[in-house]
């Protein structure tokens, strides 16, 4: 799954309508482009795939009184809001998420119910154990990795990854369960992105063709 298409519907949902600047700032502002590979390439490539696929409505926006080519700004359809929420619940529930698709999902549980939230990190805990109990009929943590030569470091960086995911998700769970953060239908979100003209402390400045588009 790509991480890219998770932030990108997830910063156009939280604006409303954006355009593909509007969301390169988002994601910049969020360290995507550190821990992932959303590029501004890579991210005008995915608003203009998405739009073609039906996920997002393209509106043509006139030119701005400054001058230059008009802007096209981005807004969710209803299959578009339908992957979105597809994507999340996949991404928190799949222990086997790269590090950015996990990362990702996280920025958007809010949008989520606190309820569900809370059910899909537990089923993500499930899934880990099981994968975990496959793993160790063969491999086994305790008598260390050297039974099965240096080969075996390999299997004990994935247990290692594993248990350390499970205890993660359950610390997250419980603070979830303890009533941190506002999810979904409790009143005003918290606002991670940023307003049109909004200073980003996080922008990487470095120019790209399809900043105006």
């Amino acid at each position: 799954m790509s991480a890219i298409r998770l932030l990108v519907l997830g910063s156009v949902r939280q604006h409303g309508r954006a355009h593909g600047y509007q969301v390169r700032n988002d994601l910049e502002y969020w360290g995507a482009h550190e821990w992932s590979t959303a590029k501004p390439g890579s991210i005008y490539h995915a608003l203009k795939q998405m739009a073609k696929q039906g996920l997002l409505h393209a509106h043509e926006i006139a030119p701005s009184t400054v001058g230059g080519p008009p802007r096209t700004e981005y807004e969710l359809t209803e299959r578009g809001t339908e992957e979105y929420f597809r994507l999340v619940r996949e991404s928190l529930t799949s222990y086997d998420q790269k590090m950015d698709v996990k990362s990702a999902a996280l920025g958007v549980i809010v949008d989520l119910p606190r309820a569900e939230a809370v059910s899909l990190l537990r089923e993500r805990v499930r899934r880990i154990a099981e994968w975990r109990s496959a793993v160790t009929e063969n491999y086994v943590p305790e008598e260390g990795p050297e039974q099965l030569g240096h080969i075996g470091e390999i299997m004990n960086l994935w247990v290692h990854t594993a248990d350390a995911d499970a205890q993660w998700t359950q610390g997250l769970i419980e603070r979830i369960e303890g009533g941190a953060y506002t999810f979904a239908g409790e009143g005003e979100p918290f606002v991670g992105v940023l307003t049109e003209g909004q200073q980003n402390p996080y922008a990487t400045g470095e120019r790209h063709p399809g900043d105006h588009h």
